[in-house]
């Protein structure tokens, strides 16, 4: 897959999936720089995933169905405008045209009904996971539970290390800063975090990231790890009693990071 990030607002991508007629798109925020591409590329837009309802994934819906009367995929247990066909856990989102098939996952954590989709086929695959997990991070706990952001979390990682991991902000180098308070000894995040700023010097993206590079620096993805709990137990003052417990303490403690 040739998969290309449009950046949009102040931190979003829209990942946008090619061959040489057409594209799928996710979660467009906003249409413009979908449009603009399209135009400059001569492709026909065929498809657009949907992760989640924040108008930062689904506001540019209604300009680009506007554009092109194309299939709209997004989560069972939200209701979007514009999005026509339903989807959750089980079902495989097919896009015949760029000859593209998705497995869906429900992952609800940052919204009550958050899907993500892997792909299929050759691998690397791809996982476009919305705002449940970013680089070195996850995302917060605005309608979901921390024993369902463990759940979620915890399906992302039983995906193959090779997997490609394309979520839909760029959060890495500011995830990293409290990944080095959760976890102060890790030389593998450590020299990760070097590539990324310098990635981000040169205004190219940090990301997609892997599942591998993620379990290895990610601490949302390392609360069995001594001495993230050990961080997380003197940050709060308390032991956690287990990993969905210290992954609480770890989200609160991001939240005011």
């Amino acid at each position: 897959m040739d998969i290309i990030p449009l950046p949009a607002f102040r931190d979003n991508y829209i990942w946008l999936i090619r061959d040489g007629r057409h594209a799928l798109v996710v979660d467009p925020g906003d249409a413009a720089p979908v449009l603009a591409y399209l135009s400059h590329e001569g492709l026909q837009l065929a498809a657009i995933l949907v992760t989640h309802h924040h108008a930062d994934h689904v506001g540019g819906l209604g300009a680009l169905l506007a554009h092109a009367s194309v299939p709209v995929y997004g989560p069972f247990n939200e209701r979007v405008e514009g999005v026509g066909h339903l989807v959750a856990e089980g079902d495989t989102v097919r896009i015949d045209v760029l000859d593209l098939e998705f497995d869906v996952l429900d992952v609800p954590a940052h919204t009550a009904g958050h899907i993500a989709y892997v792909s299929r086929g050759t691998p690397p695959r791809a996982l476009f996971c919305g705002d449940t997990l970013f680089s070195a991070g996850c995302g917060r706990l605005f309608e979901g539970s921390p024993p369902q952001l463990a759940s979620a979390l915890a399906k992302f990682a039983a995906l193959p290390g090779d997997t490609r991991v394309y979520c839909a902000h760029e959060y890495t180098l500011s995830n990293l800063a409290f990944a080095a308070a959760a976890e102060p000894h890790n030389p593998e995040r450590d020299a990760y975090a070097q590539r990324c700023k310098a990635l981000r010097a040169a205004n190219r993206p940090t990301l997609p990231s892997t599942i591998g590079q993620e379990k290895a620096i990610n601490p949302f993805l390392r609360c069995d790890q001594a001495q993230i709990r050990d961080t997380v137990a003197a940050h709060s003052g308390m032991p956690p009693a287990d990993a969905v417990e210290c992954l609480a303490a770890l989200r609160a403690w991001k939240d005011t990071f």
